[in-house]
């Protein structure tokens, strides 16, 4: 099942006018008739990924849709860059890099927006510029997943690279929401927009 989709306009700043996708969920949830808590969960996944889109749809447009499948979910939000505000985000990307000031990202929602802007701006050409250890949490989490054609990158694959290593990363997935609900959240190019697909299965 594909619920209904959400438009999602660039410059889009107002919480309140991303509810519809808080709303689309609750439809879904309902219509799959999910538990209080399992629909709780989900909305709680929704919610997170709202919380990140302003930033993005500020130099984006994009829409939202759930598909589902029995008790499986996939949250899909598809982004449309616009070329000039990729053009002076790739900019501030590659200042950003050559003097590493953003290599101590914190938090995994910023590490997902990070990886959605990497690949919004052409993320070969950033990484060219960067010191190997400014986007160590992107490569450890970049994977070979349809319908991606080249490399995504998955919340699953890092979490697994993290619990090899324990550590500082570790420790941030264990206090993360999204780490500790979703089954994963995968950000992949198709075509000319970037996708974010956040998964759970009850």
């Amino acid at each position: 099942m594909k619920s209904d989709i959400c438009t999602l306009p660039e410059g889009t700043k107002d919480l309140d006018s991303l509810s519809a996708i808080l709303n689309e969920v609750e439809k879904t949830a309902e219509y799959v008739e999910l538990d209080k808590k399992q629909a709780s969960r989900l909305r709680l996944l929704a919610e997170e990924l709202v919380e990140m889109l302003p930033s993005v749809l500020s130099y984006a447009s994009g829409k939202f849709w759930v598909e589902s499948q029995g008790k499986s979910f996939e949250l899909h939000t598809s982004l449309m860059p616009d070329e000039l505000m990729t053009s002076e985000r790739r900019e501030q990307l590659l200042s950003l890099s050559t003097s590493g000031e953003n290599a101590a990202v914190k938090g995994i929602m910023s590490k997902i927006f990070l990886a959605v802007e990497l690949m919004a701006v052409n993320y070969e050409a950033v990484a060219n510029m960067a010191p190997a250890s400014t986007y160590e949490f992107y490569h450890a989490g970049i994977t070979t997943i349809q319908p991606f054609v080249d490399n995504a990158w998955s919340l699953e694959t890092y979490r697994r690279q993290a619990e090899k290593r324990q550590g500082e990363a570790w420790d941030e997935l264990e206090k993360s929401i999204v780490a500790n609900i979703a089954d994963d959240v995968v950000v992949g190019v198709t075509g000319r927009s970037v996708e974010i697909v956040v998964k759970k299965s009850f």
